[in-house]
């Protein structure tokens, strides 16, 4: 047998022998060779093979090629190449045994969870001269590349390194003038007010870790506040969704919604008052700190969002031009659950029990009580919903012995995240990927924009953030998924700032290089709640907020 193999664009050939060809021809007898049909038979990836598609092969496997007969080797080169989704040639050294199998392996190995296309031309020739009787274009879907992408460290060290590198998107996608943190990373002068409040908390964590000093902390957090107090635009004292980090000029979020949000002021104040909990120190940066947090706290004007007194329930937006016209109350159950204990607790434009009652809880409608996978929700959707529900008010609000009229609180999140968690290893669509170590479902980036993923929205998007921040609730199963996401998946998951924000592995499609504030957030302040529960802990510390627990009926039961 004789082998030839080419690299780099070079061939080289070895224990090549000459192939003699001869016969008597019908005219008299001249040596002319007889041309052999020239057909791919067969392309084999591992124990793969097919044709036209090849699906879920090993990306570690080098893709063999039959034919019917001997190869002209000068013509394979040329007329043989493999494709990237983005119709990148992928770099091949190509070894051919001599007689029918063409050997190809990509130099660089081929991507988990990603599509190719090998594309064979019409004028690959036999080495008797015949031309391949057709192209052939072969479409093919790598499984999972199962080595190590980086070395197995301790948990707690691995926990470290997560905190660590997510909160650098908030360090170092805070604004230059006004610190407040960028909507997602590439958005220029877009800040987000409730992403700013999820990296206030970040900052918190980093400072107690010893990622920063408390005092880069505290000097950081301060000019956020000085921002917010004498340059951002507010409305009846509540924030807009986004706003321009240089001007303080309101971003319009919509055509109508480029008022107050009263759900990202919420998310805003969450954090602020943690910050005011943490920073408990005697000098004046602290001291100046407190009471400037104090006075944007007490200005929220929380109860004129009941549409001035006139409705039992509050109101998401309002614009200083179009007035109520977004019309969107908010009702539960979501992520606004702080919305309305803040709405309580404020010192100086609160609301009664009543709206809780009628508006978030819709006088009891909000609970659910249906079982899935073996498991009872108490409130919400069928399913349980986008798993930030059960991350944005809790990054504060202890769930742990919560409850109220309606729930308890720790049950309701520990359901949602062990719900979304089952539903993924059950896997009903079959999406490629989805496994007890794979799995997440919230909103996020997805292949086809941005959604809220769900049991009952599900197109194959998974987002880190969903297992991370379920830490608390699912310790176990979101270590398997932390475990997976860094160390199987590493290589297109993990980047500058932490994980990427999505991915779908049945589209081999990654959110390359993209980080979102409000995603990236949750996975530090939870991962810290189920370590220490340092963020839950100052937050309650907060006897305003202990207030308005207690007004809307909410009991809190020690731990045993």
């Amino acid at each position: 047998m004789k082998h030839t193999i080419f690299t780099h664009g070079m061939l080289m050939l070895t224990g090549l022998s000459s192939l003699l060809l001869g016969g008597c021809s019908d005219d008299g007898g001249s040596n002319t060779p007889v041309p052999e049909e020239l057909t791919l038979t067969t392309v084999r990836i591992g124990t793969v093979s097919d044709l036209f598609t090849l699906e879920g092969v090993d990306p570690q496997a080098p893709i063999e090629l039959e034919f019917t007969t001997r190869l002209d080797e000068t013509t394979i080169e040329k007329n043989i190449e493999l494709q990237n989704s983005s119709n990148q040639a992928v770099p091949l050294d190509y070894a051919y045994d001599g007689e029918r199998i063409l050997t190809l392996t990509p130099r660089n190995g081929l991507n988990s969870y990603a599509r190719y296309t090998l594309i064979v031309q019409p004028n690959l020739q036999s080495d008797r001269g015949a031309k391949i009787t057709t192209g052939k274009v072969i479409s093919i879907t790598t499984g999972e590349n199962t080595d190590d992408k980086f070395d197995r460290i301790d948990d707690e060290e691995l926990l470290d390194l997560v905190q660590q590198q997510t909160f650098r998107y908030f360090w170092d996608y805070g604004h230059p003038t006004s610190g407040l943190t960028r909507e997602r990373s590439g958005s220029g002068n877009t800040v987000t007010t409730g992403g700013s409040g999820f990296g206030v908390m970040a900052m918190i964590v980093a400072a107690e870790r010893g990622f920063i000093t408390r005092t880069e902390a505290a000097e950081r957090v301060a000019r956020i506040v000085d921002f917010l107090a004498t340059r951002a635009d507010r409305f009846h004292g509540a924030f807009p969704h986004w706003l321009n980090g240089e001007t303080g000029a309101v971003q319009p979020f919509s055509a109508d919604d480029d008022g107050a949000d009263l759900v990202e002021t919420a998310l805003l104040m969450e954090g602020l008052l943690t910050a005011r909990a943490y920073f408990d120190g005697s000098d004046a940066t602290e001291t100046t700190l407190r009471t400037g947090i104090t006075t944007l706290w007490e200005e929220v004007e929380w109860d004129f969002f009941t549409k001035e007194g006139a409705e039992q329930q509050l109101y998401w937006h309002w614009s200083p031009d179009k007035g109520w016209a977004m019309n969107l109350p908010v009702a539960g159950w979501n992520e606004a659950l702080i919305v309305y204990v803040l709405a309580a607790s404020s010192p100086t434009h609160p609301i009664s029990k009543e709206v809780y009652d009628a508006g978030w809880a819709r006088n009891g409608s909000i609970r659910n009580g249906e079982m899935y996978y073996d498991t009872t929700l108490p409130l919400g959707e069928a399913m349980g919903g986008p798993l930030f529900y059960a991350h944005y008010s809790f990054l504060g609000l202890d769930p742990r012995g919560l409850s109220d009229a309606y729930a308890n609180y720790w049950e309701q999140n520990v359901a949602h995240a062990r719900i979304n968690y089952r539903y993924c290893v059950d896997n009903p669509k079959h999406y490629a990927g989805y496994s007890a170590e794979c799995w997440g479902l919230t909103a996020s980036d997805g292949d086809s924009g941005y959604s809220a993923w769900s049991p009952t929205n599900d197109s194959g998007v998974i987002a880190p953030t969903a297992a991370l921040s379920s830490m608390p609730y699912t310790p176990e199963e979101s270590m398997a998924a932390l475990h997976y996401f860094y160390y199987k998946m590493g290589d297109k998951l993990w980047g500058d700032y932490g994980f990427i924000d999505s991915f779908n592995l049945t589209k081999g499609w990654f959110d390359t290089g993209t980080y979102i504030a409000i995603d990236q957030g949750p996975i530090v302040a939870m991962i810290e709640n189920h370590r220490t529960g340092l963020l839950w802990r100052l937050f309650m510390s907060d006897t305003e907020v202990q207030q308005g627990l207690s007004k809307l009926g909410f009991t809190i039961t020690p731990a045993e």
